[in-house]
Parts: structure tokens; sequence; C-alpha cells
């Protein structure tokens, strides 16, 4: 595809977004829930299905919304709450780590930087990015599964890994659109271009897609 078409993909994709389920998070920053609730349930997110997710995520904050009050729980409590998302006892621990430090270094609050978040245990690119840019509005690019197969499907980036697929689309997205393209890739990616024989014949950017390595479709 030309960079430039880019700017079209993006408006076919937010046209036909009502019609997709959003991710969780995604969800959460349109309700206006503080950064800490999004960053939580972006670990709880992780490797785990959205529905499932969304359920550990209101169950854990119907028994504490604030590191503080995270740091009350037992662990044992915050297992229960959160199963069956994965690897949940390593995320109950993960979350008592995080809020512990929270507290006795950033205040009780979220940081609002790359690199103070990637410097918590636990937290990685894809759940910094989506902190600064889904709980703080500010720009950042979130790059997953969803995200990095894509953008290079499309042609719009070549690249091998999701680290290289964030750099390259930092350098060449226009900054106006970074906010939105992680919800707009990961709802189209759940919903139409799946990884394995995509719904082409349902796509509304076909007309733009270079379909790099698709083989069978729909």
């Amino acid at each position: 595809m030309n960079d430039e078409q880019i700017h079209a993909v993006i408006a076919r994709l937010q046209e036909n977004l009502k019609n997709w389920d959003v991710p969780v998070v995604s969800h959460l920053a349109e309700m206006g829930e503080d950064p800490f609730k999004i960053l939580i349930s972006t670990l709880l997110s992780l490797r785990t299905k959205d529905e499932t997710t969304t359920a550990a995520t209101d169950r854990l904050f119907s028994l504490a919304r604030s590191p503080e009050e995270m740091l009350q729980l037992p662990e044992a409590a915050i297992i229960k709450a959160i199963y069956p998302v994965g690897f949940y006892r390593r995320k109950a621990g993960t979350i008592h780590h995080i809020c512990r430090e929270l507290i006795n270094h950033h205040h009780a609050r979220v940081p609002d930087t790359l690199e103070e978040l990637l410097a918590l245990k636990g937290v990685g690119r894809k759940t910094a990015n989506l902190v600064v840019s889904l709980g703080y509005g500010r720009p950042a690019i979130c790059v997953d599964t969803h995200v990095h197969r894509i953008s290079n499907r499309l042609g719009y980036v070549a690249t091998k890994t999701p680290e290289q697929t964030e750099q390259a689309l930092r350098s060449k997205l226009p900054a106006p659109c970074w906010r939105d393209y992680n919800t707009l890739l990961v709802a189209f990616g759940q919903q139409i271009c799946r990884p394995v024989s995509p719904f082409c014949s349902r796509c509304p950017a076909s007309d733009y897609c270079d379909r790099i390595n698709v083989g069978k479709s729909r």
C-alpha cells in the first residue's frame, strides 16, 4: 500500500468500529476509568480472552479500587477474583508488587511516562504504551500481535517483531493516529483480519491491502 493510504484505512476502520467489539481496556478508557484500573486490567488481559478479562476486572475492582486497598487483600483473594485469567497466580503476585511500588515510589499514583512504567515488574511495552495512551491520553503506540500482523499484512511496514513494528510506526504513522491505532486494529483483527483465513471479502480496507503473507482467505 501507499504510505499516504493509511489515513483512508484508518477512516474505514473507524466507520466500522461501531459494529465490532472493542478491547476491554479501550472500553474502560471510553468510560473514563482511571489509569490504575487501566493498568491492572491490561495486566490481566495478557494471554487472556476479552470476556474473561472483563469479568475478572469487575470482580477484582469490586473488592479494591486503589493500590492501598489492593495491598490489603490477601494474595489468595486476588487469585480467586481474577481466576481463570492466564497465569492468574503469577499475576496476583505481580499486582501486589506493583501496588507496593506505586505506594513506595510514586505516591500511589500510576506513572505517566513509558520509562517509569517499564521499571515496574511485570509491565512490558504493550502495557506501558496502553497506560500512557488510554490512561493519560498522551501519544503512544501499543503494538500487540494484531497491530504487528495487520500493519505488515497491509504493507504499511515490513518488520519481523512487534518491537520493530513499534519503532517503524513511531517513525511514519502520523502522531494524531497513535492513540486509536491499537483499538482499531485489535477490533479489526479479532473480527475480520484474523491470523488464519481472514475475511477479506468483508474487509472495509481490502482495496488498500497488499495481503502480505495471506494464503487462504474467506
